[in-house]
């Protein structure tokens, strides 16, 4: 299962914690390709049916089925630049 690491529940949070977004709002990740692993990363407000729910210290998210598949050995880290942009990468995961 994909694991967060604690930048990325930060990066999260900041996201989804705003006033105008319901408290179930999460980071939905969906795969863009079968053939050449590519996502898409959105925020949601619910999962989908038939997505993967990962919750960690109040951070959600919600993988579609084909992105769940894919990141199942991986991490999801995230860094913040200057401007407060959030960049998401994927890392196997430390064993």
């Amino acid at each position: 299962m994909l694991t967060l690491t604690d930048s990325a529940v930060t990066a999260i949070r900041s996201l989804t914690d705003q006033p105008e977004l319901p408290e179930e709002t999460g980071l939905r990740i969906m795969a863009q390709d079968a053939e050449a692993p590519s996502f898409q990363v959105t925020l949601a407000e619910n999962p989908v049916a038939g997505d993967q729910i990962i919750e960690a210290n109040g951070a959600r998210v919600f993988l579609e089925a084909n992105a769940a598949v894919a990141l199942d050995d991986k991490a999801l880290d995230a860094q913040v630049d200057d401007e407060g942009t959030v960049a998401f990468t994927v890392a196997q995961q430390m064993r």
